[in-house]
């Protein structure tokens, strides 16, 4: 889907480091009409060194834009939310990749924006940084979050298909706040577990040597510690109850674990063990199945947002959302015990 009303899709990408940069070079890969933006002048020329448009202002880059990706950290998108709409037409669709979705779609409701702004996160990344770690084929194979409005439904629609079609990536549709609670076990609270592992190596008395025997265990367990820490503490901090909340279920079964060991208790550990192995063998041999849904492209949408909240909830994603005369279309997938009524 590289085309609007006007002719050939005109994109925007305001703030290109890792993630904003792999969008940006991955459009640009596509031939789509995009341009970049980002504070930082030393970086906006390594984007024009890409072979990238890139403005000096934030208002010439989003200008007569159909499309604009918001990238910045988390504490700066509010205001840079607020920068993309006094500069853009009402029919530019906006969308950002922050990794808490909860405050800035309250925020958006606020100022009466949901009938183009649409919250997004991509699940992809890595520890680097910067537009010069960025990577177009990025979010290939990787779940892409959108939370659909009722009044944003044609927006949502719209970049669902940008988004399987250009990044092939899986469109996970979902509440702000089922995001937020999902995400804390997910993605964030790894981040600490990460942190902590290697924090209590910094500080032991071993510590050479630890890193002298470390292998795939410690390498795999301690990756996403090397992620810059102030992005981690914003994404720590703008989740901070459903993370401290989460957080408890995590300390709960290590304590459990410790509780065994100390009782040299055989069967509780191998029980403790094997629950956490089953569900590792779930992640990696996940089977869903596919289905069509169709919903009429006008009118009262509310039926159509319920599916897709129903089906991002139930652990499924679309990889097809298509308009055909009055009625719009979307290829689901789900997992075999997901509820009748999102199937």
């Amino acid at each position: 889907m590289a085309d609007s009303p006007r002719g050939r899709l005109r994109a925007a990408v305001v703030g290109t480091g890792l993630i904003g940069g792999s969008i940006l070079l991955r459009l640009h890969e596509a031939g789509l009409d995009v341009v970049g933006w980002d504070p930082d002048q030393a970086t906006r020329a390594a984007g024009r060194e890409r072979g990238v448009a890139f403005p000096d202002e934030l208002g010439e880059a989003v200008r007569d834009r159909d499309v604009v990706f918001l990238c910045g950290p988390l504490p700066s998108l509010p205001e840079t939310l607020l920068s993309a709409v006094r500069h853009t037409r009402d029919e530019c669709v906006l969308t950002d990749v922050g990794s808490t979705k909860g405050a800035v779609a309250a925020f958006a409701a606020a100022h009466g924006l949901t009938d183009r702004f649409v919250p997004g996160h991509p699940m992809a990344g890595t520890e680097r940084s910067g537009i010069t770690a960025a990577v177009p084929a990025l979010f290939a194979g990787a779940a892409w979050v959108l939370c659909p409005a009722a009044e944003g439904i044609g927006p949502f629609r719209m970049l669902s298909s940008l988004i399987v079609d250009v990044f092939d990536a899986r469109v996970v549709p979902m509440s702000p706040t089922v995001h937020d609670s999902v995400v804390a076990l997910a993605s964030h609270i790894p981040h600490l577990l990460a942190g902590s592992l290697a924090g209590a190596v910094a500080g032991s008395d071993v510590t050479d040597a630890v890193l002298g025997l470390a292998a795939g265990s410690f390498r795999d367990g301690t990756r996403v510690a090397g992620t810059p820490a102030r992005r981690t503490a914003n994404m720590l901090l703008d989740n901070r109850e459903q993370v401290v909340r989460q957080l408890g279920q995590v300390s709960a079964f290590l304590d459990g674990l410790a509780a065994a060991l100390r009782a040299r208790d055989d069967d509780a550990l191998v029980a403790l063990l094997q629950r956490a192995q089953g569900l590792r063998t779930a992640f990696l041999d996940r089977d869903l199945l596919a289905h069509r849904r169709e919903f009429p492209a006008d009118g009262d949408h509310r039926a159509e947002v319920a599916y897709l909240m129903g089906l991002g909830a139930a652990g499924g994603y679309l990889t097809g959302c298509r308009i055909d005369g009055d009625r719009v279309g979307y290829t689901g997938h789900l997992p075999p015990a997901a509820p009748a009524d999102v199937r």
